[in-house]
This record gives C-alpha cells, structure tokens and sequence, in this order.
C-alpha cells in the first residue's frame, strides 16, 4: 500500500514524501534574473509547509528570453551565489530542490524573437547547450535535479508539436524528429551534470486540432524512458481547471498519467486538481504512479501537506478561482500576506 508520506527514492533523489510542489509562476525576479527577498520567503514557507520536493517557477535558460517578464534565470554565472542561498533555504526544511529549466522563446541578437522553423540547424544546438549549460549550473548551485520544461506550449512544447514544427531538418517531421531536441537536452545533461536528478514536465496532449495527442505524447514520454529520463510530469495545456471540488473532480491529468505508468519503466508525478489525501491515496494505489504534484492548493496553504498529514480528512481550501494568477506574486486573495 503506498502513503502520501511514504520516504521515496529515485534516481539521484530522497523525497521524504510523495507529494512535490509542481513550478509555479512568480514573476517577481529582477530583469537579469536576481532572485528578491519575496521569493526567498516564498520558498522558505513552501519548504516549511512539508513537501517532499520543490520544482521552482520558470527558470529560463536564456539571457535574452523576454517571454514575459519578472522570469529567474540561470543563465549566467554571477547568479550562483543566489541560487545557492534558495537551496540552502530549501535543503534547511529536509526538501529536496529542482529548478524547471525552461524557454519562452528563442530571440536573436538583434532581441527579436525567431519562430522555432525559422531556427537554423545551429540555433537549434545552441539551445539544447544552454540547457546543458543552466544544468551545470543547477549542479554547482547544489540542486537535486532539474526539470525539462516541455509543457504549455512554452518553446520546447511548441517545438514537439505537429501543431507548429514543420521542419525539414534532422530536428522535424516524424514524432521521433521532433523529440530529437528534448533527448538530447536529456543525454547533454546526463553527461555533463551526472549528480543530477532529471525530470520533465510533458502535455499529455496539447488539446487543439493538430496539435500532440495522447498517442503521440506517450511515444515520446517511451523514447526519453529509453534514453534514461529519471521521473516525467504528466500537465497538458489549458492548465488550472476551474471548480475542482474536493473528492469530486479531482486528477484532472489522472487516466493519462496511469496509462503512461503503466506503460513506461519511470516514476511518474501527476498533477492537475488534487485536492484531497483519501482521493490522492486511492489513485496512488490503484496506479502505478508514484508521486503528485500540486500547484494553487499551495498557494493558498503552504503548509497544506502538514496539515493532511496531521488529519487525513482535511482538504484544501483552494476553490480553484485562478484569481491568484492575476496577483503580484500568484498570492491567493483569501490569504493576503
């Protein structure tokens, strides 16, 4: 029988639960990527609150990626110390750390961004290094792993989808063509920053006319399993349903994340919708899928998982109004701080 507080081990990785803070937007960092006291203190009480793992927000990879603005970034060198101090801040609560490695989107030198078939076979490599290259830096910075961003039709989302990737280069057109990219992201870190655990967050399906189905997802969800993917996040598009209601509707991903388990030797996270410790623990044991993620229930209660533990029949205030997303810092508005 698996418990929510079961201790978990995965490759290059102690969770002292199953249950991980999947990346949440902040949008607070500094232009450059410095991290300001507000997201210290945003970790710090996630970290105290008792999850097992945090995967921090949007980390972008790039110096130049202007997506949107307030991104962190490891990108550059002379952000290490501030790294450092988040994990060290993580690490003091016995949490493990990730750092979501992400891209928005791909800019020239001239900051204008570049549509991913209109990328040279080249621009296409030098993006896989920064990856590479924001790993090693997750590396020295003392995280336990990082995470492939491939989800919500971010850059590497986009790039595996036959929604957008018409290529005609070794990077497009079969499903195993467009994947290329995020295997050799994985292959680039596995070499580079070994001591890492490393995660992916996929769609299951991309939810729009020709765009990656289900079908598609879990080939290449099979392709990273064989190319040594250490755990994979089930997401899709069109994230942070409305009106989960505690016991009702909740695993929003959950049939798809329990096929891939099924079908796949890789732990498996889910996210999307949790709400309550008796739901997540009839999933967990009715599947083969080890870990769930959760996003707005944390953001409403930091300390949501203390108090599931301390009392199996609490559930979590969050009523899914998404109006945290329209707020500095995605704070809930029924918890001003």
């Amino acid at each position: 029988m698996k418990n929510l507080f079961d201790a978990v081990e995965l490759k290059n990785l102690h969770l002292k639960n199953r249950l991980v803070r999947s990346a949440t937007w902040e949008g607070i960092a500094d232009f450059d990527g410095a991290i300001s006291n507000d997201t210290y203190e945003i970790y710090h009480e996630l970290a105290a609150g008792g999850v097992g793992a945090i995967i921090t927000g949007f980390t972008s990879v790039a110096n130049n990626d202007f997506y949107f603005g307030g991104m962190m970034r490891l990108s550059d060198n002379k952000l290490i110390p501030q790294y450092k101090k988040l994990v060290e801040i993580i690490h003091a609560e016995n949490c493990a750390a990730i750092s979501q490695l992400a891209l928005g989107a791909f800019y020239d030198r001239n900051f204008v961004e570049v549509s991913e078939n209109n990328l040279s076979t080249e621009d296409v490599r030098e993006v896989i290094k920064m990856f590479v290259d924001a790993a090693v830096r997750a590396e020295i910075c003392g995280f336990d792993g990082v995470q492939i961003h491939a989800a919500h039709f971010f850059f590497l989302s986009r790039f595996i989808s036959p929604l957008v990737n018409h290529r005609a280069d070794e990077f497009g057109g079969s499903t195993a063509a467009r994947a290329k990219i995020l295997l050799d992201i994985l292959r680039g870190i596995k070499t580079s920053a070994p001591k890492l655990h490393v995660t992916i967050k996929i769609n299951s399906s991309d939810f729009t006319s020709g765009g990656l189905n289900e079908n598609e997802s879990l080939e290449i969800c099979k392709l990273l399993a064989a190319a040594g993917i250490d755990s994979i996040e089930v997401s899709g598009n069109g994230t942070s349903v409305g009106g989960i209601k505690a016991g009702v509707n909740e695993g929003y991903f959950a049939n798809f994340a329990a096929r891939l388990a099924d079908e796949v030797n890789v732990p498996i996270i889910c996210v999307g919708g949790w709400r309550s410790r008796q739901v997540m623990e009839n999933f967990l044991n009715q599947t083969q899928v080890e870990l769930l993620s959760l996003s707005r229930p944390l953001i409403r209660e930091p300390d949501l998982p203390k108090k599931i533990f301390a009392d199996k029949n609490f559930v979590s205030k969050c009523v899914s109004c998404n109006a945290c997303y329209r707020t500095a810092a995605h704070r809930c508005i029924f918890e001003r701080r």
